[in-house]
């Protein structure tokens, strides 16, 4: 299963939910654009220190998914079918689907907006 930001931002924060979802989901997927939005949101944050060393640690205990030529071309089909349903979503979350599809896998995620693409499951907490 796929790590949105979302998820990792709730597994930071210790929700039930979301640790209950990962428990028997085995090793994490982890894209490296969440890893990227992640410490993009942590420079403003007080707690910018010990939640660098958590997302230090989920890298390191996760699969880390590099974009690709595969995923590129992933994103751009997915983009273009949400052009033609008229429903952008956010430019890193295209990224984040193409990925999610490129390896068969389901994406962790509050974010709805990824029920727009087509062939992607989503799972929520």
């Amino acid at each position: 299963m796929i790590l949105d930001t979302s998820a990792v931002s709730a597994l930071f924060d210790g929700e039930e939910g979301i640790n209950l979802l990962l428990k028997n989901s085995g090793t994490h997927q982890l894209p490296v654009i969440v890893s990227g939005e992640y410490r993009y949101g942590l420079k403003r944050s007080r707690k910018e220190i010990p939640l660098s060393r958590l997302l230090d640690k989920l890298e390191m205990e996760s699969r880390v998914l590099d974009v690709d030529l595969d995923t590129a071309s992933h994103y751009a089909e997915i983009r273009e079918r949400l052009r033609e349903l008229g429903k952008p979503i956010p430019e890193n979350d295209i990224w984040i689907a193409a990925l999610a599809i490129q390896h068969g896998l389901a994406v962790a995620s509050r974010d709805t907006h990824f029920d727009h693409v087509k062939g992607l499951k989503r799972v929520s907490w």
